[in-house]
């Protein structure tokens, strides 16, 4: 399950993941950013925050995420990940080879610097 706040007037998306992740999740998500995304031209950034990563509900989960990040990820300038566990702040350097967004790792006391990187041209 995630949580989700957008934040229009600085184009962020702020995702927070708190369960196991189900492909209604990414649904869910693309159905808020989208329009956003086709007014804009983009977002400026995507802010996972998630003090642990909880994984996917299934199968059709993770198929879910992929397809998201691979219809989205050209409309996204930045990724930040805000968090203090070991397979997040593993991210950027594994992700960075597969989208096309900017992808840097902050600890989790982090987030507020995280959201200034997210919105600094």
């Amino acid at each position: 399950m995630i949580k989700s706040e957008l934040l229009k007037d600085r184009g962020v998306l702020i995702i927070t993941p708190v369960g196991p992740l189900a492909s209604s999740d990414f649904e869910g998500l693309a159905s808020e950013i989208d329009p956003y995304i086709e007014q804009n031209g983009k977002l400026n950034g995507l802010m996972i925050d998630a003090p642990s990563f909880p994984g996917w509900s299934d199968f059709s989960a993770l198929l879910s995420h992929l397809k998201f990040v691979k219809e989205h990820h050209r409309q996204i300038s930045k990724v930040a990940a805000v968090s203090d566990s070991k397979f997040l702040s593993a991210m950027p350097n594994v992700v960075g080879h597969f989208v096309r967004a900017e992808v840097k790792h902050f600890a989790h006391d982090e987030r507020d610097m995280a959201l200034a990187w997210l919105t600094d041209e």
